[in-house]
């Protein structure tokens, strides 16, 4: 299984990213995906979560109103659009395919990461 980020970079504060993922060696569209995020020094976050059909779309409260989860199965592909951005959202952003609460950071299988850097 592999999971691509792309898509991370430096923005001021008030800016805007998309993130983009790209699964493979795994049925993408059968699976919950999620974004995480870590700060430097600081443990994983869980930031939101999609269900195979989108019909299901969950936010940690800190981005609600400003990132919003998609994803297109014919691409095997998960995005987390960033809108809105604080010198806080800086991190690594993970994608990960979910295992257990929607709402935690467990996954079974993760990507590498994309740093997302907001300065002030």
């Amino acid at each position: 299984v592999q999971l691509v980020e792309s898509g991370g970079g430096s923005v001021q504060s008030g800016g805007s990213l998309k993130l983009s993922c790209v699964g493979s060696g795994l049925s993408f569209s059968a699976w919950t995906m999620k974004w995480v995020r870590q700060a430097p020094g600081k443990g994983l976050e869980w930031v939101s979560t999609i269900t195979p059909t989108s019909d299901i779309r969950e936010y940690a409260e800190f981005v609600k109103g400003r990132f919003t989860i998609s994803r297109d199965n014919a691409k095997n592909a998960l995005y987390l659009q960033m809108d809105s951005l604080k010198s806080e959202d800086t991190a690594m952003y993970f994608c990960a395919a979910n295992s257990g609460a929607y709402d935690s950071v467990s996954y079974l299988y993760r990507g590498r990461g994309t740093q997302v850097t907001v300065s002030s």
